[in-house]
């Protein structure tokens, strides 16, 4: 028996060996891969403006001209990203943000605008607080000449989800932790937990490593606290670091290994349980493929329905006004999505804060901090989930006709709270408008409001309400609940 031991002790910690090195390989080769996607990235951004520097409009400083031509570049973007041209002192003299340059406070990090004049090469910033917008912003800035000699700078602002974006596609899997650094080792792009490790310096043990080598792979513990096997690999483009690893807590195929070897000696009993195991493998398998074919079936059926009522529509609204046809395709589509998401969910209920997002969707593409949410977790039944959404639907409809969603300055409050004073408990949604134009009682109700008040009676057995109040309309929909399955 000692010898057999002996063995076993011996191939155990060979495979785990093996495996440590395995761990140490994929995690150089995904810093390194992650790196080329990062550089491809900065460097469209680099090209990008370098064509923009050499538009006549801005060589002549006709910055209003130069404005269409920015906001082309800027398009693919977004609202988050922003161009700016500078001169040598740092002062602002176009901005895409604004019109009114002149106003705009002098930029901060005024050391990489004038490597930018003393260079003439394009110049990649660290993580710093943006004057303008005064959030933490990274910046891509490249030289603009004239007769050979740099006479401004221009600055883009990406928007940061981008390098937020590439860090989670380039994530293995949720075992791993993957970073983007600055040169000051600051992060600005990272997963998990974006929000909490934003503008902090990376570990001491990591931060004393990078300063010394341009690349390498250690033990770490990362700013969760997690012990990590780690590598890093620094940019020669931006001298930003792309940092990678993953939880030591993973590595634990050794010791599969050695209960499979033990395993050997029961393997009469194992044998014996995995028959066992595979029988009810098999029945429960069987069961949920039964689930999820009456799933599809009645998906199929749902989407059928809906496209024959919309041909139904499209026939009866044939002479009938486009505003007409507008509300009822509107109403669809609001019923459509509450599907969509009970499909998703393989009709098995839905979140409150997920339906109203969906109802919502349509009326905040333009601004979504118009509208601002509040309430604890709610799990809807399929049932209130269809109802509550064409409610929420025609609410915002009206909103976005007569109310606070009609002009540019409105602004909307959709708070909900639980009661539990009742045998069941209740939801009370309030959705609080202001900031429209001048409010006034309509003279009749129209269909939109007698649907929100029959179907918070009939199909919710609760009751809606409207307040026309002088500084904005009022909504309140209290109803039942019922168990979310």
């Amino acid at each position: 028996m000692l010898p057999l031991i002996a063995f076993a002790v011996g191939l155990v910690f060979y495979n785990y060996k093996q495996d440590r090195n395995d761990a140490t390989r994929r995690v150089l080769e995904t810093v390194r891969s992650t790196r080329l996607v990062l550089d491809a990235e900065v460097q469209r951004m680099t090209g990008g403006l370098q064509v923009l520097a050499l538009t006549d409009a801005l060589s002549r400083g006709d910055f209003q001209g130069f404005r269409r031509i920015a906001a082309g570049f800027l398009e693919p973007y977004g609202k988050d990203g922003a161009v700016m041209v500078l001169d040598r002192k740092g002062q602002v003299l176009f901005s895409s943000m604004t019109e009114d340059a002149a106003s705009l406070p002098p930029r901060n990090n005024l050391e990489i605008a004038e490597k930018v004049f003393t260079t003439r090469t394009p110049q990649y910033s660290d993580f710093f607080l943006g004057a303008f917008k005064q959030r933490q912003v990274i910046t891509v800035e490249v030289p603009v000449l004239r007769d050979g000699e740099v006479i401004y700078d221009l600055c883009f602002s990406p928007p940061i989800d981008i390098f937020q974006r590439l860090v989670e596609k380039q994530r293995p899997d949720d075992q791993w932790t993957v970073s983007l650094v600055d040169t000051k080792a600051v992060v600005f792009a990272r997963t998990p937990n974006p929000a909490d490790n934003l503008g902090k310096r990376a570990t001491p043990p990591l931060l004393d490593e990078m300063f010394r080598r341009p690349e390498a792979a250690l033990s770490t513990v990362s700013l969760d606290g997690v012990a990590l096997s780690t590598a890093y690999t620094r940019s020669r483009l931006t001298g930003w670091t792309v940092v990678a690893g993953v939880a030591e807590n993973s590595l634990i195929a050794p010791l599969w290994r050695n209960i499979a070897f033990t395993s050997l000696i029961g393997g009469l009993l194992l044998l014996t349980g995995l028959a066992f195991a595979l029988r009810m493998a098999a029945t429960i398998a069987r069961g949920e493929t039964l689930h999820d074919l009456l799933i599809e079936e009645l998906n199929h059926r749902v989407k059928n329905t809906l496209a024959l009522m919309q041909a139904i529509a499209v026939q009866t609204f044939r002479s009938a006004s486009k505003t007409e046809r507008t509300k009822f395709e509107g109403r669809l589509g609001a019923l459509a999505e509450a599907h969509n998401l009970l499909s998703q969910e393989k009709w098995q209920g839905s979140e409150l804060r997920e339906v109203i997002a969906r109802a919502l969707q349509p009326f905040v593409l333009s601004s979504p901090d118009r509208i601002r949410m509040a309430g604890p977790s709610v799990p809807l039944s399929p049932r209130l989930a269809v109802v509550l959404s064409m409610i929420v639907h025609e609410i915002a409809t009206n909103a976005a006709k007569y109310g606070a969603l009609s002009n540019e300055t409105g602004t909307v409050t959709l708070d909900w709270e639980i009661t539990s004073d009742t045998p069941k408990p209740r939801l009370r949604l309030v959705w609080t408008e202001s900031g429209g134009p001048p409010v006034t009682a309509p003279v009749q109700r129209g269909f939109g409001s007698r649907l929100i008040e029959r179907s918070a009676r009939d199909q919710l057995g609760g009751e809606a309400t409207v307040d026309f109040l002088p500084r904005g309309v009022v909504y309140t929909v209290s109803c039942a609940l019922d168990e979310a399955r």
